[in-house]
This record gives structure tokens, sequence and C-alpha cells, in this order.
């Protein structure tokens, strides 16, 4: 028998502009690093539940220990 949660998932996507570190080397982009430290500002709704942006955004900066996000070396 399937479990049926009685509560609907709240759900929303939302970006805002962080900075990043970029490493170039002989013109190819060899490294790039978000710094995802910053306080979000200015978030922007991509998909979801619009209603929920708020309590969303400060979850996303209660003050947690996030990583940094690295592609490359």
């Amino acid at each position: 028998m399937p479990i049926i949660n009685a509560t609907p998932t709240r759900r929303v996507v939302f970006q805002y502009l962080v900075p990043v570190h970029v490493e170039v080397e002989d013109g190819l982009v060899c490294s790039v690093t978000v710094i995802d430290e910053t306080p979000v500002e200015h978030p922007t709704v991509v998909e979801g539940d619009t209603d929920y942006l708020e309590e969303a955004v400060k979850a996303a900066d209660d003050g947690q220990s996030w990583p940094s996000w690295q592609l490359g070396d």
C-alpha cells in the first residue's frame, strides 16, 4: 500500500547573483568556484510556489556552512 503524504510539498526554485572565482590559462577556463556564502539578495523565482519564496530564502540563507562549488581541476 503506498504511503500518502497528507501535507503537499511546497517547492520553489529561485536564482540570485553570487560571486565566482574564474581561473583562465592560455585562453581556456580551467576552474570555476562559486562562492555561495554570499547572502541571498534580489532572488528571482524560476518556477514553483512564489508564495513560498520568502521562507525558502530564509532557509537557504540561515548561516549553515555550505561548501563552495568548484568545477574543473
